[in-house]
């Protein structure tokens, strides 16, 4: 019997696969986290078990930095935001949400755009440099932007997420070719890709851990990944600086009179695409509750 300490790389079927040193060894998770309902994750940093004769087990998970819903995963350090420029379009709400939650986690969000080969990027460069945002421009074509994502995974554990056929997979496979990720092509018909990712797994890439996370095509903000209302505004970064120097102490932010952030808005100084996401995020959970989180 031996006592490890290492991190989740993935979970099939029940079972765990957890990373020491370069070595993998398989696991389950003895039937009090089931009791308690928590479930390991990848990114988990757990202690185990290694029995002789008998399957090895988890015993301790630490305690988490943070953890998503959607994409399942835990202690994550940046989330790279995977948007392509065309097929499929791009849809600035899903991405907002996505920032939200990765603000709302203390996780750093990093926005990638595809496919720049295929359109122009200048409008969603536009939108979130001047929120603050690093935004990388990458092309499967050219390689451009591989080194810039290379550089920032390394030293850290990433999540890449987006909409089905943004093109992770691919972008994944550029970054370390040995990964071999399926990938599918856009359906035509529909306007957006087939699932092609089966389950999240961290892959030890560049001095650091990426994970690739199951394509999807919507976001259930209010049920996957709840947001209070008086939580949202600061998940906006461009916002903060606005933050209690309106009128009424109960300004929503939305049409308020006296709003400074609105005044910002009418100045310039926030892009206008990403106040209306914020209104329609707002509008999502206002009458969430906290006992309802």
């Amino acid at each position: 019997m031996e006592k490890l300490q290492g991190t989740i790389i993935k979970g099939i079927g029940g079972f765990y696969y957890i990373e020491v040193a370069d070595v993998i060894y398989e696991c389950k998770a003895r039937g009090v986290f089931r009791k308690n309902k928590i479930s390991p994750l990848p990114g988990d940093i757990v202690k185990f078990t290694i029995n002789d004769g008998a399957e090895n087990t988890i015993d301790k998970i630490l305690p988490r930095k943070n953890v998503l819903v959607r994409p399942p995963i835990a202690n994550i350090d940046r989330l790279f935001i995977v948007v392509s420029v065309c097929e499929p379009k791009p849809n600035t709400l899903v991405i907002d949400k996505l920032i939200a939650i990765a603000e709302n986690n203390n996780i750093e969000p990093i926005i990638v755009i595809t496919k720049n080969d295929l359109g122009d990027s200048s409008m969603l460069e536009e939108i979130y440099n001047m929120a603050g945002f690093k935004t990388i421009v990458t092309s499967s074509i050219t390689g451009e932007g591989t080194d810039k994502i290379k550089g920032l995974i390394s030293g850290h554990i990433s999540a890449f997420a987006g909409n089905t056929g943004v093109g992770k997979s691919s972008l994944l496979n550029e970054i370390a070719p040995s990964l071999s990720l399926q990938t599918g092509e856009i359906s035509d018909k529909l306007g957006r890709g087939r699932h092609t990712t089966r389950h999240i797994e961290l892959f030890k890439v560049c001095d650091g851990y990426i994970a690739d996370t199951p394509g999807f095509s919507s976001l259930d903000f209010q049920n996957a990944e709840k947001i209070l209302k008086d939580d949202l505004p600061f998940c906006f970064r461009e916002f903060e600086e606005y933050l209690g120097l309106c009128k009424f102490s109960t300004c929503s932010h939305t049409n308020d009179k006296g709003c400074k952030i609105i005044e910002a808005l009418s100045e310039g100084k926030i892009h206008p695409s990403r106040h209306e996401n914020y209104v329609a995020m707002y509008n999502e959970v206002k009458d969430l509750k906290e006992w309802e989180l």
